[in-house]
């Protein structure tokens, strides 16, 4: 899973110097309904203390990080001695203007849950101090004075003495950085009382959209950690990396791999559940005569195979805010379904059982078979006397089948002139050859093994017959079964019949002696 900072804030602050709060209580869901459970975080024995996740605002150092029954506790210090800007956040804190932690952390481990996940393992890399806690939890609960002063409970009034003492105490801050930091609450304070949108704040899949709402905040004013965690609403394993699709409209996949049957087998379409094929068993008998001799009759004998049509399929659930934010998502689907369905079909062809699926002609025992002469070293000598053991009409329509193992070893074999068996091809648009046919890869094909039959060769044309029932893949969206969850489902079928109709056409190799 790609590793990204996610943003959690949460925490109310009250002063400067050493600071204890709470960063994360356990048992309740952040604002956006996620949960870490107790046990989850990872972290060093000390991490730093940023201002509002930016880098360059090094405030402080926690150095005291603890998992309790009640949440992650930390303890920490802001450097106000030697840092201008802890300065300015220890006169936010006491100003009432920040009060909030925020941790940010790589998620190594999470499950769905409704609204949100319930994340089981994470590494910590900091903590903040933020004006807008993500989690309402989340909050500092003591602050102690550099000075050593007693600690503070946030929302209790300290004593009058105390707060006569802090009153006729000089100002821990120019007049002139005062009055700075003075309008720059006045433009927090805005913010914070801007009206009420038509959504009351709290967008849904009807009158907003998260993920590009972030993405072009992002774009106009950089990183946020409450647009950062707007991002990471949706499940990246189900769908969230697609939602901004202005990013990118290409997709990473994995290479399918197929035993490309179609392309030499005969394919034919057809509007019928099963396919029969008359055939002829014997031949007639035709025998030269005198001139007055009777002529002997031929009764040549018939019969027929039924080729039965099969059927594969299999459905797909895709969220509605997936299908809206992500077009490409339904394409992409469609593409996997195409591939996954033409490399099981092929699959079928080579090595299918003829009861669910059709009939491969791996499986056919009716397909002569010549031995190898011994059980794990391929003999070239077996490959001549495999292919030329085949009528000739198909021997010189004939293709070699087999794997890319055993391909490799085939290259390898040499002739009685230290002549290579496989030859190269110097044409443009020719295959390579063995014994001057041509070669063909099929991954569903064995590798060399004793019993195992890791080559055939033969006229795959002649041999075997594909019928489909359907012109294509049959593939349809159905809007309206799952439309209280959210979903759409995409369902895929293909009808399909695939059988040997000549196994005079083929020939195997078997890895034995007898």
């Amino acid at each position: 899973m790609t590793e990204r900072l996610e943003i959690k804030a949460a925490l109310t602050v009250d002063d400067t110097g050493e600071i204890t709060g709470l960063a994360w209580p356990f048992g309740s869901p952040d604002r956006v309904g996620d949960v870490i459970e107790k046990g989850a975080f990872t972290a060093p024995t000390s991490v730093p203390m940023l201002f509002a996740h930016d880098q360059r605002d090094t405030i402080g150092v926690w150095d005291q990080i603890t998992e309790t029954a009640e949440g992650l506790t930390v303890k920490g210090r802001l450097l106000v001695d030697d840092v201008a800007r802890a300065r300015e956040v220890r006169a936010m804190i006491k100003a009432k203007a920040v009060t909030g932690l925020s941790i940010g952390f790589v998620t190594k481990s999470a499950k769905p849950r409704r609204n949100g996940r319930t994340i089981t393992a994470l590494d910590l890399h900091e903590i903040s101090v933020v004006a807008v806690p993500c989690h309402p939890g989340a909050q500092i609960t003591t602050i102690k004075a550099a000075d050593g002063a007693a600690p503070v409970k946030e929302n209790e009034m300290a004593n009058e003495a105390v707060n006569e003492l802090e009153a006729k105490a000089d100002p821990v801050i120019e007049k002139k950085e005062f009055d700075a930091l003075k309008a720059r609450l006045d433009k927090i304070e805005a913010k914070a009382n801007r009206p009420i949108a038509a959504n009351n704040n709290h967008p849904a899949a009807e009158n907003d959209n998260d993920e590009r709402k972030a993405f072009r905040s992002y774009l106009r004013h950089g990183k946020d950690a409450t647009e950062l965690k707007a991002l990471v609403v949706s499940n990246d394993a189900r769908g969230g990396y697609l939602a901004p699709a202005e990013i990118s409209s290409e997709f990473i996949r994995d290479l399918v791999e197929f035993s490309p049957m179609r392309a030499l087998a005969t394919v034919r379409q057809t509007a019928a559940p099963a396919v029969t094929l008359p055939k002829r068993i014997g031949r007639t008998n035709a025998l030269w005569k005198g001139e007055t001799q009777a002529t002997t009759g031929s009764e040549p004998s018939f019969g027929q195979i039924e080729l039965p049509v099969k059927e594969i399929g299999t459905l797909v659930d895709i969220s509605n805010w997936l299908e809206e934010d992500a077009p490409a998502a339904e394409a992409e689907v469609r593409m996997s379904l195409a591939e996954d369905f033409g490399q099981k079909e092929d699959a079928a062809f080579v090595n299918g059982d003829g009861v669910l699926a059709p009939r491969g002609f791996m499986t056919a025992d009716d397909i002569d078979v010549t031995l190898n002469g011994h059980a794990a070293n391929l003999s070239a000598d077996a490959l001549i006397s495999l292919m030329y053991a085949m009528p000739a009409g198909y021997r010189n329509r004939g293709t070699w089948a087999m794997s890319g193992t055993t391909l490799a070893t085939i290259r390898k074999l040499k002739d009685g002139q230290g002549n290579y068996l496989w030859q190269p091809s110097y044409q443009a648009g020719q295959p390579e050859t063995i014994l001057g046919r041509p070669v063909v890869e099929m991954i569903d094909m064995p590798d060399i093994e004793a019993d195992e039959f890791p080559i055939a060769f033969g006229d795959f044309a002649t041999a075997y017959r594909i019928y489909d029932r359907l012109s294509g893949l049959s593939v349809f969206s159905n809007p309206y079964l799952l439309a209280t969850e959210g979903l759409i489902r995409i369902h895929a079928r293909h009808r399909v019949g695939g059988d040997v109709v000549q196994p005079k056409a083929l020939r195997k190799l078997k890895m034995a002696t007898s």
